[in-house]
């Protein structure tokens, strides 16, 4: 099982920004009151001014601050691993390496973006961040990075999720972070929430809507958020930068890159680096799939248009796949997939043909995941095997076709804290 590293000196030193090399200009967010384009002051009340510039960049590349770099040294650079015992155990004749984003503290990919935030945060001047998370993976990551930047931290969990995984809150609260059940009594937006159904299992649409009112009513606070805006994706882009240098020290490239989709801040990392080489024409056929549920199938069964990215229209109206902001999706086990929008970047990339999309069903889904620990003693979160499924699905296209693919993928996370969701598919409960 060869696995390659790189030394620290080879971090990446810039985050990368597809939004100059997409095949058309991005629709901007708009207004949710005026339906115009949003401005930079629309935006003050609830991000610094540096990620406000992020937001909008035109530029390709765009420095990571020296702090962040070093705070990255914890975990990266992560490694990049060739499961040459899968592929026998598959019978493929399809290579199958995996970039393993559990390393971080938080367990997660999350922790790329969240020290990031946390950092330009600080140097504005902010006290304390508020934020939605669904399974906890980037509750946890922004605990972790307020906590080593020196900000309070306020989590909304989405209900289900915090009744599934209780020790994703526990660890929120070691970081110092503050965690409560969403739709919550904190504001006004989950007191009503409530009022109309105070059995709610909660959503990531309501939780943002929680986060959002928490930052835009308070002074001292701003809002943080773990996927779907362009700054989100940008800070992840680590990921698929270290990936290519991996890659080259293996003496090879992918013809299908793969990752797990709720929001797009997980597929977007590992994917846009090597989607760059796609756009500009050095890698045509290359191949780059988002997996997400069934259960939540925002990218191959929703509507490409202006929507909300919360559930009661505080956000800004992005241009994206959406099932519709008020859409509830059931309570399945891979809570940062249940969302109802997507990022506007990839939302583009798949109405363009640049990027495909598959829908999985949660029990082979768990099989999978399942099947893959056993091989490769990792058990993946339920999100991250998502992705492993659809691995799985491609290298037996390989075995039935005989071509020798080269397929990598991003394993966003361990499932640590997730065995209540494997003990039930082990009991033959999983839905």
């Amino acid at each position: 099982m060869p696995i390659y590293f790189l030394d620290q000196k080879e971090l990446p030193t810039h985050y990368y920004n597809i939004i100059p090399d997409l095949p058309e200009p991005l629709s901007p967010p708009l207004n949710p009151k005026t339906k115009k384009p949003v401005t930079p002051e629309d935006l003050s009340p609830i991000f610094p001014a540096e990620l406000i510039k992020q937001e909008m960049s035109p530029e390709r590349f765009i420095e990571i601050p020296g702090p962040v770099r070093e705070a990255y040294k914890l975990f990266r650079p992560s490694p990049l691993i060739r499961a040459k015992r899968l592929e026998k155990e598959l019978n493929t004749p399809a290579k199958i390496y995996y970039k393993y984003e559990g390393v971080s503290p938080s367990g997660s990919h999350k922790t790329n973006t969240a020290l990031a935030q946390a950092y330009y945060n600080k140097q504005a001047g902010v006290k304390r961040l508020a934020t939605e998370t669904g399974a906890g993976q980037w509750g946890s990551a922004l605990s972790f990075a307020c906590d080593y930047f020196g900000l309070d931290c306020s989590v909304y969990m989405v209900r289900v999720s915090f009744d599934q995984k209780p020790y994703r809150k526990t660890m929120m609260k070691i970081y110092g972070a503050d965690c409560v059940a969403s739709p919550s009594e904190k504001t006004e937006t989950g007191k009503k929430l409530l009022k109309e159904n105070p059995d709610s299992p909660g959503s990531l649409g309501m939780a943002i809507a929680e986060a959002v009112e928490d930052a835009a009513t308070h002074a001292d606070t701003n809002y943080s958020l773990g996927s779907v805006l362009n700054h989100v994706l940008l800070h992840q882009t680590v990921i698929g930068q270290e990936a290519k240098k991996q890659m080259e020290m293996a003496g090879d490239y992918p013809d299908i890159v793969i990752g797990c989709h709720g929001g797009g801040s997980n597929f977007a990392g590992l994917a846009f680096p090597f989607l760059a080489d796609k756009l500009s024409g050095k890698k045509p056929n290359l191949r780059a799939i988002a997996a997400e549920p069934k259960s939540c199938p925002t990218l191959t069964k929703g509507k490409y248009e202006y929507d909300y990215g919360d559930s009661v229209g505080l956000t800004p109206y992005l241009l994206m796949y959406t099932l519709g902001h008020e859409f509830m999706p059931p309570p399945i086990h891979a809570g940062g997939l249940r969302y109802h929008g997507a990022s506007p970047i990839v939302s583009q990339l798949v109405k363009k043909k640049v990027v495909e999309a598959v829908a999985l069903e949660q029990k082979g889904v768990f099989e999978a995941a399942v099947r893959f620990a056993r091989n490769q003693g990792i058990v993946p979160a339920p999100e991250s095997a998502h992705a492993i499924k659809a691995v799985f699905d491609e290298a037996e296209k390989c075995r039935k076709s005989g071509e020798s693919k080269t397929i990598l993928f991003n394993l966003s996370g361990h499932g640590h804290f997730d065995m209540s969701a494997y003990e039930q598919y082990l009991k033959g409960e999983i839905k």
